[in-house]
This record gives structure tokens, sequence and C-alpha cells, in this order.
């Protein structure tokens, strides 16, 4: 499973993590950078500028075996 950890620039080079996003879409055509950046618009508040977030895309282990 793919799921997208979102994390701000504090403005002294560090890094806080805001939170993870598991993907759930089944068509890939909709995931989108614009797509997966209005989640993370939904995390922060309006205070923090939305230039200071990025994501990284992790694999996340859903329990099931194949």
């Amino acid at each position: 499973m793919v799921a997208y950890e979102f994390y701000v620039n504090d403005g002294i080079e560090e890094f806080d993590l805001l939170g993870i996003l598991p993907e759930r879409r089944k068509n890939p055509l909709r995931i989108t950078y614009e797509s997966i950046m209005n989640w993370g618009k939904l995390i922060v508040d309006d205070c923090v500028n939305i230039n200071n977030i990025y994501f990284t895309q992790i694999e996340v282990w859903d329990g099931t075996l194949t």
C-alpha cells in the first residue's frame, strides 16, 4: 500500500512530520502532485506557507500476504 508522509520546514533547517495519508485511489491517473498537495493543505493551518510543505511516498505493509 502506498502512503504519503507530509513534512513542513520550520525555518531552522528542521523538518517536522505533519501526518501520513494512505493512498486509496485505484485509478492512477487521478493521482497527481496537485491532488496529493491538496491533502497537505488540509493538514496545516492557514498560517503555514504551502511552499514549506513537502511529501515523500512510502510503501506501507497492509498486513496481507500474497
